[in-house]
């Protein structure tokens, strides 16, 4: 190879590694007109501005937006426009297992990410270029049935939403429930499924735990035809539920979540504080994950410079624990956060009223 030719190939591999002098720019991918990833946008939008702000900080950053919408070829597609822009240097995303796992696909040897809300087991090692800051459903499944079990439940129906996040959470829960499972079954996660029949059934088998592996998609429309029909069982949701925080129908409810408002930390009510004052609202864990990833990120390029292999090393080997509002975030060899899981939560007048860190 002549001197010319090897110097335009290093030339080339340093502009898919780095990015330009100036701003730093990370992308964020999430489907924008759901709850949950207009909460994921807002709350990396909230990390920027302090951190852009912050005192002493030499750097700009900015992110880039896309709209994944939740779909994997979506994903696919928004991850490959990141990675072919040389001036993006990490990924706040994506927020659904599906989009995470067709994503992560393309990011792998190329482009950083770290996922936000995406728990699917199969997500555990399957790049070395892509983290989470949200524990696995391998965990979060187990923590439910757990909970559900101090509780003196012996009778389970499970409903799924038929896609990875809601398999891999209703087979953890299934693996974990110590009680018998008087039913297990696939829902779409799509508005418009008659649910009317599994309600009727899972009454006639008295169940008294209906867990539904799913987003608030699917489970405000069980729970709207389980008041209909009267149910006496407890109903259990996946971190999903959280958007249902408000709704008088989900009142009782129970689901698992990375966050607490409530928590009397300084950071965690700086932070609510902070979100409430540019918001008018409570945030919720979906805001409260793509601000820790954010902020962990901006803290990566501060340590080695926006060079998207310098990240991922930093990020695959942090020097110490990064200490989040969600709570400690040091990542495994498979991307998983260490030593973090889910608290169990009750839906009580309106409120989230956490019952378990156990």
């Amino acid at each position: 190879m002549s001197a010319y030719k090897r110097l335009f190939v290093l030339v080339a591999l340093a502009g898919c590694s780095r990015a330009p002098s100036g701003t730093v720019w990370f992308g964020a991918a999430g489907p924008s007109h759901d709850a949950n990833g207009a909460a994921n946008q807002r709350g990396a939008e909230l990390a920027l501005d302090e951190i852009n702000t912050a005192q002493g900080q030499s750097r700009r950053f900015n992110i880039k937006f896309m709209d994944d919408s939740a779909n994997g070829v979506r994903a696919a597609g928004v991850a490959q426009d990141f990675v072919n822009d040389p001036k993006v240097v990490a990924v706040v995303g994506h927020v659904n297992s599906g989009a995470m796992m067709a994503a992560a696909k393309v990011y792998d040897g190329h482009l950083p990410a770290i996922a936000t809300a995406a728990t699917s087991p199969a997500l555990s090692g399957i790049s070395r270029w892509t983290f989470r800051v949200i524990s696995s459903d391998s965990l979060n499944g187990l923590r439910i049935a757990t909970h559900m079990g101090r509780l003196g439940r012996k009778r389970a129906a499970v409903l799924y939403e038929n896609n990875a996040y809601g398999r891999g959470l209703a087979d953890a829960f299934r693996r974990g429930f110590s009680g018998e499972i008087v039913g297990i079954d696939p829902v779409s996660d799509r508005p418009g499924e008659d649910l009317e029949p599994f309600v009727t059934w899972y009454k006639q088998q008295h169940a008294d735990l209906v867990f539904v592996a799913g987003t608030a998609a699917s489970g405000l429309a069980f729970i709207k035809e389980a008041r209909r029909q009267q149910i006496t069982a407890d109903l259990v949701g996946g971190n999903g539920w959280a958007t249902m925080v408000g709704d008088p129908l989900a009142d009782g409810a129970y689901f698992p979540t990375p966050f607490n408002a409530a928590d009397p930390r300084p950071e965690v009510q700086a932070f609510v504080a902070a979100y409430k004052k540019k918001y008018n609202e409570t945030p919720t864990a979906y805001a409260a994950l793509a601000y820790d990833a954010t902020k962990l990120l901006a803290q990566a390029v501060d340590k080695v410079g926006p060079d998207r292999i310098k990240i991922r090393d930093y990020l695959g080997s942090l020097p110490e624990t990064y200490h989040g509002v969600t709570g400690p975030i040091a990542f495994g060899p498979n991307g998983d956060p260490k030593d973090k899981s889910m608290l169990m939560a009750r839906i009580r007048q309106g409120a989230l009223q956490v019952e378990s860190n156990q």
